[in-house]
């Protein structure tokens, strides 16, 4: 994830957008927005993304159309997405949020507290997550590029006998003979 990425609100009322906006101007992250599923996707395939703050309902391209698609691409689908309902609990819609890894789903209106809360969490964790297979790359090449000759080296080196890491230890005939005393 890039250093300018953002989160990204999106929902088709320009109310909701000032609202959620409104809440998350605490944390001091950079936000975006969206009022489609079609300028979310745009958004999200531009690469600038860290978090998407999504409604489920919406004209055209739903919330959970939006998710199934940035599921099947490699680039999004570890995208961390909470989605918005101001319809209320429904098993189904629920089954289907998390069925597709959906971090959370949000019922309306929404406590600007928690919401801040799990923001927080999922952003930075989704950062953090994105430093580590950055890591875990240069740590690939790294040991790509020097480990042919380390490796053509070490199968060529014998390996030690067992025995010869282990210690002597001292007085073990004592042990010995006091074991053969108390036989007799």
């Amino acid at each position: 994830m890039p250093s300018d990425a953002k989160i990204l609100i999106v929902d088709d009322h320009e109310d909701t957008l000032y609202a959620l906006e409104s809440a998350l101007a605490p944390l001091g992250y950079r936000l975006g927005r969206a009022t489609s599923g079609d300028e979310a996707l745009k958004q999200v395939l531009r690469g600038q993304v860290g978090l998407l703050l999504l409604d489920v309902r919406m004209p055209g391209v739903s919330g959970l159309d939006v998710v199934r698609y940035m599921r099947r691409l490699e680039q999004t689908q570890h995208i961390p997405v909470v989605l918005l309902t101001g319809f209320g609990a429904d098993h189904e819609l629920t089954s289907t949020a998390f069925g597709l890894g959906v971090a959370d789903l949000v019922m309306k209106p929404i406590d600007p507290w928690a919401l801040r809360t799990k923001v927080r969490y999922l952003f930075d964790a989704h950062r953090r997550h994105l430093a580590l297979e950055h890591e875990v790359r240069e740590l690939r090449a790294l040991v790509k590029g020097h480990g042919e000759s380390d490796q053509e080296t070490a199968a060529r080196r014998p390996l030690p006998h067992p025995d010869a890491r282990v210690p002597v230890q001292r007085g073990q005939g004592a042990h010995t003979g006091e074991l053969e005393q108390d036989r007799t």
